[in-house]
């Protein structure tokens, strides 16, 4: 699972970008690397501005990468499969793929898009040779020098103030305009929002919660409104504790790491949102008497899913992870709220 506090590490990534700079290097005369560098005459261009630059995309991309979360399932929801694709092992199934996206695929008949390491161990050799004409990257933790080695292979699409902090329909908003698919985008926003509204459940109404995380004993994480996990538990109908309003961004997480010192603030929340990185972690991390003193924890009024593309795709809005995600989520917010004392 993406854990909000990685952070690159700098020997590695200069490595890696080292790397792809003499793989650029050699193919930057010739081939279609080149090519792409040369738009046709006539075709209108775009140009989106993020945090990390601008991308100027000419015509409507064909060959498509993505990095980070989401994207890949938004570009298939406007009709083109990504020729790549980050790698998510966490939270693929035993077809090493996410299981929506191996669906999503497999019933239009296309191919899988090929995998390849992301984060800091960023395989820009495999980008390169999928010969991409435009690399989604909006929700994702991707660096000025990645970016930078990225944009010369084709247009790149970052984030566009702070890594992994991008707004699910911002996302999908981005994505369209940069396939030039505007209002078939605006049409999957309605189409979702229209989806969370019909899931909402009058029973929700009035009940608080907090999604959580640890990074290991004696730490404790809370996630902003806006993360977009929290903003598909709350789209339900619950409502999320505004102790949070109380608490500072850990920078580039859309969260605050609180500290286990700290777990008394979330005494009227009544239900916990969480996930672990295993069994070890959670029985680890639940052993500890300041987390289990949390009234929800202590209740067992508890969302907290082991299986790991579930947990996944409940931390991500998109066209393709709402229906599947909302069918799964329902029945363990209930069960959990049967241990609510109100």
């Amino acid at each position: 699972m993406r854990r909000p506090v990685s952070r690159p590490r700098r020997a590695l990534l200069a490595a890696t970008i080292t790397a792809a700079a003499l793989i650029l290097t050699g193919c930057s005369t010739a081939g279609p690397s080149a090519e792409k560098a040369d738009p046709a005459a006539g075709e209108s261009a775009t140009t989106i501005t993020h945090a990390l630059g601008a991308a100027k995309i000419t015509g409507t991309p064909k060959r498509i990468v993505t990095l980070g979360q989401g994207s890949a399932e938004t570009a298939i929801a406007l009709g083109t499969i990504p020729v790549g694709m980050e790698e998510y092992p966490w939270g693929s199934d035993d077809t090493g793929y996410l299981p929506w996206v191996h669906e999503a695929v497999t019933k239009a008949g296309g191919t899988l898009p090929k995998t390849f390491t992301g984060n800091t161990e960023l395989d820009v050799e495999t980008i390169a040779d999928l010969e991409p004409d435009l690399i989604l990257a909006p929700w994702s933790g991707v660096t000025q020098e990645q970016y930078d080695v990225l944009d010369k292979i084709a247009p790149t699409i970052a984030y566009p103030e702070k890594p992994w902090t991008i707004t699910w329909d911002d996302q999908i908003t981005t994505i369209g305009k940069a396939m030039g698919k505007p209002a078939e985008a605006a049409d999957l926003i309605t189409e979702i929002n229209d989806t969370l509204a019909n899931a909402k459940r009058p029973e929700y109404a009035g009940v608080s919660f907090s999604y959580i995380y640890n990074t290991g004993p004696g730490t404790l994480g809370v996630f902003f409104p806006g993360e977009q996990r929290v903003a598909m538990a709350a789209a339900l109908g619950l409502t999320v504790d505004p102790v949070v309003d109380t608490f500072t961004e850990t920078e580039g997480t859309d969260s605050a790491l609180i500290g286990l010192e700290n777990a008394d603030k979330l005494a009227n929340s009544d239900l916990i949102f969480t996930f672990y990185s295993d069994q070890a972690n959670r029985a680890e991390i639940e052993a500890q008497p300041l987390y289990h003193a949390i009234p929800a924890i202590a209740a067992g009024a508890v969302v907290a899913p082991t299986d790991q593309p579930f947990v996944t795709g409940s931390s991500m809005i998109n066209p393709l992870t709402v229906p599947w995600a909302l069918e799964r989520y329902v029945p363990l917010i209930d069960d959990a709220l049967a241990h609510v004392s109100r």
